[in-house]
């Protein structure tokens, strides 16, 4: 196990798990269904985090999303996962945490494939952003309605879960 490697959690179609994997080996073109999370964070004024993943990330480097997608571990919540992945990648403890939607995908880009059950929440923060380089290349404030328009317009290389997403839960935020 590589030092930083974690373990994701594989499953079956009913969210029932059937195995875990190295992080590191389980994304390829065969990716198997396994667990993920997206979180989308607000501020006190409403506004939307959102991030461009570090350009040297195998999967989806360079390109721009919500606030943070991570993967909960085996014996690990979701909520759990997404208060430690948001801890580690930004640096901020989440308040108000929720579920907003279920969410199923599988996408393909530069040969490497995503394939997760991944339910998305939202929360707040507070705190200052200290983003973890490794993994956050850039991070902006968006409005919503300016993040909405941004994401139907492509104005960005944004992920193609963020896209579906937003459909998903545009109207519960």
């Amino acid at each position: 196990m590589k030092k930083n490697d974690e373990l994701v959690v594989l499953v079956d179609k009913n969210d029932n798990q059937v195995g875990v994997e190295l992080k590191s080996r389980v994304h390829h073109k065969q990716t198997p269904l396994h667990r993920g999370f997206s979180v989308f964070l607000f501020d006190e004024k409403g506004r939307v985090l959102v991030q461009q993943r570090a350009k040297g990330k195998k999967t989806w480097g360079g390109v721009w999303a919500n606030s943070c997608c991570g993967h909960p571990g085996p014996g690990e919540s979701y909520e759990q996962a997404v208060r430690r992945r948001v801890k580690k990648e930004l640096g901020v403890e989440i308040k108000d945490l929720k579920k907003v939607s279920d969410y199923q995908y599988r996408f393909e880009r530069k040969g490497v494939v995503e394939n997760e059950i991944c339910p998305v929440f939202r929360g707040k923060i507070e705190d200052k952003i200290k983003a973890d380089k490794t993994e956050v290349e850039a991070v902006e404030w968006l409005e919503w309605e300016e993040f909405l328009k941004s994401v139907k317009a492509k104005e960005r290389d944004w992920a193609e879960w963020c896209r579906e997403e937003v459909k998903l839960i545009r109207d519960r935020i």
